[in-house]
């Protein structure tokens, strides 16, 4: 089934506004990213202790240096976990055949969508290159599998509240003619056939408002749905918002700054500045969040038990030991989706 046609039955509109019944009809969802060979069994264990609480879908993230696991845990994920399976495709080293090898394959599992991006450039390099016989971006890649699969797949894009990376500038943000050039890019890919939007992270979610409402201006009408990253360890969270450009509002860092060194103040903030955050998006009438989750449970489950999305005793004691054993440093290549 496309993620779009769950989330629509979920929300009750196309548009991701209002509906009734509380916060019982939040379209909620979860990433993860493939670990290293000898996480493999504790990662899955993770999806499928996750997925018992009911997400409208599960999201993989993809690297083109180990693309077969990532083709391995969505197969995983949609036949034996049973979960309505989202995969990321990037052009990032990645030749046609390739990107066909893993549209059939994903396509013979029964795994019906797709995150098309254009992925980060490889690590040592600064720039994206297009490689022969690739593509260049990821509208490219969007008209390509229309062309070719025709409506088999539901294909989600990314969106930049504070517009790409790489047009923003070395004082944090990109110009009004870069922002409006990024926001006239992403309806190119919606126009192309894009049926959902996920963005990248933000912490300002007064950001993040008005770019849902600059896109439905400029007739953007799918489902934007806003990607949240619960801090859970300070310099991890520096390191990241660092390499996506993210703007940190000076309250945040106000709060963080005299617990920055005690983790487990850190996460408890993260989990109320991440609740806080969802709410107000759901004041707005934006019912769908996609909990990046790093591979960890309990700030994600933390956040939706908050919002009373899922029931308090649903959710488990933190398997600390397990969370510590899955646990890997963020690194450039995990950045590649959030989102890529």
């Amino acid at each position: 089934m496309k993620v779009i046609d769950k989330i629509r039955s979920t929300v009750g509109e196309a548009n991701g506004g209002a509906a009734n019944g509380g916060n019982n009809n939040v379209a909620f969802s979860f990433e993860f990213f493939p670990p290293r060979a000898e996480g493999m069994a504790k990662v899955l264990e993770l999806i499928e202790r996750m997925v018992a609480y009911s997400p409208t879908f599960c999201d993989i993230t993809w690297r083109a240096s180990s693309g077969d696991v990532t083709l391995d845990i969505a197969n995983r994920m949609q036949n034996s976990i049973g979960i309505e399976t989202m995969m990321h495709l990037t052009c990032a080293e990645m030749p046609v055949e390739e990107i066909d090898r893993a549209l059939d394959t994903i396509k013979s599992g029964g795994v019906q969508n797709v995150l098309a991006l254009r992925g980060d450039p490889p690590l040592g390099q600064d720039k994206f290159v297009q490689i022969q016989d690739g593509f260049s971006c990821a509208l490219d890649l969007v008209k390509y599998m229309r062309s070719k699969y025709g409506d088999y797949f539901g294909i989600t894009v990314a969106g930049y509240p504070e517009a790409h990376p790489d047009v923003i500038g070395d004082d944090g943000v990109a110009t009004p003619e870069d922002y409006q050039k990024d926001l006239a890019y992403l309806k190119q890919k919606v126009d192309a056939g894009a049926d959902l939007i996920i963005t990248q992270l933000f912490y300002d979610t007064d950001i993040f408002l008005k770019f849902v409402d600059d896109c439905r201006q400029i007739g953007i009408t799918c489902p934007i749905v806003p990607g949240i990253l619960t801090i859970t360890n300070y310099r991890s969270f520096r390191k990241m918002t660092g390499l996506c450009k993210t703007k940190i509002p000076a309250e945040i860092l106000a709060a963080l700054e005299p617990i920055k060194d005690n983790n487990e103040a850190v996460r408890a903030y993260g989990i109320h500045l991440g609740t806080e955050m969802c709410k107000k998006i759901i004041a707005h009438g934006i019912r769908t969040l996609h909990l990046y989750t790093m591979n960890r449970d309990e700030s994600a489950l933390a956040i939706l038990k908050n919002l009373g999305v899922i029931g308090v005793s649903k959710i488990p004691p933190p398997l600390k030991q397990q969370q510590k054993a899955i646990q890997e440093e963020v690194t450039k290549e995990e950045v590649a989706k959030v989102v890529g």
